[in-house]
């Protein structure tokens, strides 16, 4: 394997070693055996997913420290917000839940934005420290386990049934959590790890390699 080229890839699917060639913007490179998509070209990917993170942590902060929403009934009124919902459901026994929400709707989305926020700050000027490479897979494993969007659905079904029983009063919370939905998924579309991968430092300390050459007659397949 030391003889390879750095820019030969293998599918993640079948295995296939392959170059990737010098994609136009917005092209992409799919495996020749099997038609899995290997990268894609996004120019500004860097420069634009940072703004997106920064922008999703600020509506994280508020998305937990704001009131998603108030309940009147009777002339008493009450607030609560996620992480202070989770805490109350632990108060009142239901501890399971209670954990599955904290990680769920709190943890994971803050490890995302977090380990996200610490790549793109760290590329910014390569060679990136190899730790990068690390919080690339984790990265990814936080994503897979933040579950926003579930407890945004849990929230408007309570609404509906709680509805002719209290009057709603919609907190700040609700719409930050509703934004920060909007910007995870953004920042996900406009991520481009292959362009974060090239520019981490190699294990033995060479420079990483920044533009990969054109494929000869083993390379990916490149199209719009």
């Amino acid at each position: 394997m030391a003889s390879l080229s750095k820019d030969v890839v293998a599918c993640p699917d079948c295995d296939l070693l392959q170059r990737i060639p010098a994609l136009p913007p917005g092209g992409t490179a799919c495996c020749q055996r099997c038609g899995r998509k290997l990268a894609t070209c996004k120019p500004g990917s860097i420069e634009r997913t940072t703004a997106l993170a920064v922008a999703a942590a600020i509506a994280f902060l508020l998305a937990n420290l704001e009131p998603l929403m108030g309940l009147s009934v009777a002339g008493r009124e009450s607030s609560t917000t996620i992480a202070g919902g989770a805490w109350q459901m632990w108060v009142q026994g239901e501890k399971i839940a209670a954990l599955l929400i904290a990680f769920f709707a709190v943890i994971a989305p803050a490890l995302q934005i977090g380990f996200l926020l610490a790549i793109l700050l760290a590329v910014r000027r390569p060679p990136a420290p190899r730790w990068v490479g690390t919080l690339l897979r984790w990265v990814e494993i936080a994503g897979s386990w933040s579950m926003v969007e579930v407890m945004m659905l849990g929230i408007l079904v309570s609404l509906v049934k709680i509805a002719a029983l209290a009057r709603v009063i919609p907190g700040v919370g609700i719409f930050a959590t509703g934004g920060l939905i909007l910007l995870l998924a953004a920042m996900s579309s406009s991520f481009d790890p292959r362009e974060a991968w090239s520019r981490v430092r190699w294990a033995n300390g060479e420079e990483p390699q920044r533009a990969l050459p054109s494929a000869g007659k083993n390379a990916a397949e490149a199209g719009r």
